[in-house]
């Protein structure tokens, strides 16, 4: 830790600043005290002299805002900062303080991890990644001090290229310019960034845990480009359990590396937190990380006692004084090298080419302002201290150093987040507040003793770690509720101020979505997914403001489940007479035309379907057996155990619902069978027999009772059951997808990146055909219809094959970064949904777009989920925040609807998005635990 300098801010809302921890490119953090709980906090503040670049603020704020969305799994949540539109305040956000060291402390004070703390470190990375990826944004957040290592596993605090950034700086015209430690092949070639460069990024991060260098890293700086791009990485010390693996993360061909989902599941199958659940830190980082927690408490302990007094020294401990590192010069970060002369003096910084790596010169350039000094304790204090030698050149990350001295151009590979002259606050042609050319300098800052006891030195300089706004040691991990995305108008259009700059450098994002997926015959809802959203620069208002949707009607009733028992899993509507919810305490009846509870079923808890059997009976299927219900009671008629629905399979796992339509179902099972060695040849021992998982594809007569085939599919990843997701039912077959969660890492392997779509004979199971369809990625939203079409969202575009054969019919382009969701087909039209919260109408055979309206939700958020009512007349939208109802001939704006939540201000905050199901004249919009029956055409 280190004193506070003369400079520094006191306080940061509720919260007292008691000493500096580290800085970034962009940003300082501080050791703060809540004032209200006496809990440490690590309060991540921009720096000034960036801050007051519009393009910055905007980017820290996204970013911070992004890692609110993403919160769960090993993404932490945030405590607050202050209201993003309070322009004359720093930007800052704060987070509860968690011991941790960043991977680039780990390694510098103990050097590589073990091969098991490895494997969790990239399966937690890798399970992130994988969120991130479903939505088909990049990341670019992985550096060695962007992951920090907790006591319970890895944590992910860069969301964002600012966040990750090696060097910042403000350039002329108001852009802001942002330096990547980390490159890629194809960012070498000029290229823009994708999902598998973050693979890429992945691998190198992985490698360097493992063995304490990077690859490509060893050799002149001035080669960097030429070895990232042609030479073949050297993991020979890599332990050679996580060899192939990290050697495909660094394919040079991004088609040729593994998914985020295939290392998390090659790294730990039982996922990053099981595996690290009895402890995965080298005894000497847990002593470490024990010891850094032990001092914040003192710290904290100091500060609550002296109070927060303005130039006073802060104690890092009683007894132990803080560390204080004189400014020195700024540690080249991450790969972005400070080259020096022979003299030691620093180059001038200059502009990088198109094709050219990333360099950090412009990271610590220009000296740190003179700092009025500042008492503080020390155990030995000298007259005149030795200052700080220039740190030795960091063959731990890829050097790329100083190409040679070009013109000023657009770079590449420079993150460039420009900004229009209107939105700077300047008048077009002014350059910000600096002098020309000039570096805004980086302070720099120390780092803490990691270990007990006498401790390798470490250099001073900014971490390249914690992005805008996210803590440097992250919040314990507690589901809280993310904090409402604001409604934005009416998207404007956003030109760079510089021709060089790209659109894409202005809309750089993170997403990922939540969705239900509505499942043939019956309208069963199944309520699941997870995720987080896109974050882009802020749409500035549109003048004449948005289009205000009507009011909704007046709903027929509300019902609203107990608050004593769980919420429902799932919502399926019964003949147009009752709505069937299933949770775990079992099913429940609703009469549709009272809003009333009519009955319960306990046996029925965990069911995943509700289906109608004919006029008498419903059918739930749940973890035990199928069971049969009386409408008019909840009774159970009939139960089916799972041994008993196939005659072939007697030890039949808990099948996996897929789909139905009229009286027959589709379900996956599995079982485990003995597969007895083959006989042995004369003078050999006999082998031994192996347990081998084999998976089968159900279909099932509800009214009848009995199975009519089974056919054998691919098992899962383990012995669980395959699920699979019902793309299309024909007059005589039926197309299924695997979801890629289950596929085995063989299969993930052989698919290269791409879905497999199989087709099945409706009558007697058997397989008609297994194909790929273009580049349509294997989480990507597809749909097929009775015509024999497949509409699948591919990149940012929609797209409709022919199958089996495969040719793409047509093509709907789309917005950059804004992929289609799911789309629904009636009669002669393809009704559209995206991530840009816009619903539209195709025609199915030509793909020519018909209408597309925005619901006017916040942009960013997941694709809307679209349903028609039962007339066809009316299309409802609805995603995490409201739900938008259209006509679907011309795409009028109907009525907008969005609850007010829990009324009882103690109670808890609703977050659960927004369900359709439609019946008759009637669409039921669930929220959570309340159902709401409006009167639709």
């Amino acid at each position: 830790m280190e004193a506070l300098r003369q400079d520094d801010p006191r306080r940061f809302g509720p919260y007292t600043v008691l000493a500096r921890l580290r800085g970034t490119a962009g940003s300082v953090q501080y050791l703060a005290r809540d004032a209200a709980s006496e809990d440490a906090v690590v309060v991540t503040a921009a720096r000034p002299e960036l801050a007051a670049l519009p393009a910055f603020r905007r980017r820290f704020q996204a970013e911070a805002r992004t890692a609110d969305r993403l919160t769960g799994g090993w993404v932490q949540p945030q405590l607050g900062g202050p209201d993003a539109a309070a322009d004359e305040e720093l930007p800052w956000t704060a987070g509860t303080y968690v011991p941790a060291l960043t991977l680039a402390e780990a390694i510098d004070a103990t050097g590589p991890l073990p091969e098991r703390s490895v494997r969790i470190l990239g399966a937690g990375l890798a399970e992130t990644l994988s969120r991130v990826h479903a939505t088909g944004a990049v990341f670019q957040g992985l550096a060695p001090r962007t992951v920090l290592l907790a006591e319970d596993g890895p944590r992910l605090t860069a969301f964002g290229p600012l966040g990750a950034a090696a060097a910042a700086e403000a350039r002329r015209g108001g852009q802001l310019s942002v330096r990547l430690g980390y490159l890629t092949p194809e960012q070498v070639a000029g290229e823009e960034p994708g999902p598998a460069s973050d693979l890429f990024v992945l691998g190198l991060l992985l490698a360097y845990a493992a063995t304490g260098t990077t690859p490509l890293a060893d050799g002149p700086a001035a080669e960097g480009a030429e070895r990232i791009a042609r030479t073949a990485p050297e993991l020979g010390a890599v332990p050679e359990e996580l060899r192939d693996l990290i050697a495909r993360c660094l394919e040079k061909a991004p088609a040729d590396r593994p998914s985020a989902g295939t290392v998390a599941a090659e790294l730990a199958l039982e996922g990053a937190a099981g595996l690290a659940k009895d402890g995965w830190l080298p005894e000497a980082l847990a002593a470490a990380v024990a010891e850094q927690g032990v001092r914040a408490r003192e710290t904290v302990a100091a500060g609550a006692l002296a109070g927060a007094v303005d130039g006073a020294a802060v104690e890092a401990g009683a007894g132990a004084p803080a560390e204080v590192v004189g400014d020195g010069p700024v540690e080249a970060a991450d790969g972005a090298a400070i080259e020096a002369e022979a003299d030691g003096s620093a180059r001038e910084p200059v502009d990088i080419p198109p094709g050219a790596p990333a360099n950090a010169s412009a990271a610590g350039s220009a000296p740190t302002p003179p700092q009025a000094p500042i008492p503080a304790p020390t155990q030995s204090s000298a007259p005149n201290p030795t200052p700080a030698p220039a740190p030795a050149p960091d063959t731990q990350t890829a050097q790329l150093g100083d190409i040679g001295r070009h013109a000023p151009r657009a770079d590449r590979p420079t993150t460039q987040l420009s900004v229009p002259q209107e939105l700077t606050g300047q008048p077009a042609g002014a350059a910000p507040a600096l002098p020309a050319g000039a570096t805004p300098a980086l302070p720099s800052s120390s780092v803490p003793a990691l270990l007990p006891g006498p401790t390798p030195a470490l250099p001073a300089g900014p971490s390249a770690g914690m992005p805008g706004g996210v803590p440097a040691v992250p919040p314990p991990m507690v589901p809280v509720t993310p904090r409402p995305l604001p409604v934005p108008t009416r998207r404007t259009s956003i030109t760079p101020s510089s021709p060089a700059v790209d659109r894409r450098a202005l809309l750089i994002g993170l997403a990922a979505g939540a969705a239900g997926l509505v499942v043939g015959g019956g309208g069963v809802l199944a309520l699941g997914g997870g995720g987080g959203d896109t974050d882009g620069p802020e749409p500035a208002p549109s003048r004449s403001g948005p289009t205000v949707a009507g009011l909704p009607p007046q709903p027929r009733w509300v019902y609203t489940h107990p608050a004593a028992e769980p919420a429902p899993l799932t919502a399926a509507v019964w003949n147009e007479r009752l709505l069937v919810l299933t949770g775990k305490s079992g099913a429940t009846a609703v009469d549709l035309r009272t809003g009333h509870r009519v009955w319960q079923n306990a046996d029925a808890a965990d069911g995943q379907a509700a289906l109608p059997v004919g006029k008498d009976l419903c059918f739930v299927a749940t973890p035990s057996g199928f069971l049969w219900l009386s409408p008019k009671d909840g009774k159970t008629a009939h139960r089916v155990e799972h041994a008993d629905l196939s005659p072939g399979t007697p030890k039949l796992s808990a099948p996996e619902f897929v789909g139905a339509s009229g009286p027959v179902i589709w379900f996956t099972g599995s079982e485990k069978v003995t597969v007895k060695a083959p006989p042995p040849k004369k003078g050999k021992k006999r082998g031994k027999d192996r347990q081998v998982v084999r998976a089968y594809l159900f279909a099932y007569d509800l009214v009848r009772r009995e199975q009519l085939w089974r056919t054998p599919v691919p098992a899962g990843r383990g012995p669980a059951t395959p699920v699979h997701r019902l793309i299309a039912v024909r007059e005589d077959d039926l197309v299924i997808r695997q979801s890629p969660a289950t596929l085995a890492p063989g299969d993930v392997r052989a698919a290269k990146g791409k879905a497999v779509f199989r087709s099945f004979d409706r009558k007697t199971g058997k397989a008609l055909w297994s194909k790929q369809f273009g580049t349509v990625a294997p989480d990507a939203a597809v749909m097929g219809d009775d015509r024999g079409l497949l509409y699948a969202a591919v990149g940012d575009d929609l797209q409709a094959f022919e199958t089996p054969a495969g040719k793409p019919k047509w093509t709907l382009n789309g917005t950059d970064g804004t992929p289609y969701g799911t789309p629904v087909a009636t009669g002669a039209v393809l009704h559209t949904t995206n991530r840009n919260q816009e619903v539209g109408a195709v025609e199915r055979e030509t793909g020519r777009l018909r209408w597309r309206r925005s619901t006017e939700a916040a942009i960013g958020t997941t694709a809307p989920a679209v349903t028609l009512s039962a007339t066809g007349r009316t299309l409802l939208a609805a995603d995490g925040s409201q739900v938008t109802a259209f006509a679907a001939g011309d795409g009028r704006r109907l009525w907008k609807f969005q609850d007010i939540g829990a009324q009882d201000p103690k109670g808890p905050t609703v977050t659960a998005p927004y369900r359709v199901l439609t019946t008759a004249r009637t669409a039921v919009v669930q929220r959570d635990r309340i159902f709401y029956a409006f009167p639709v055409a």
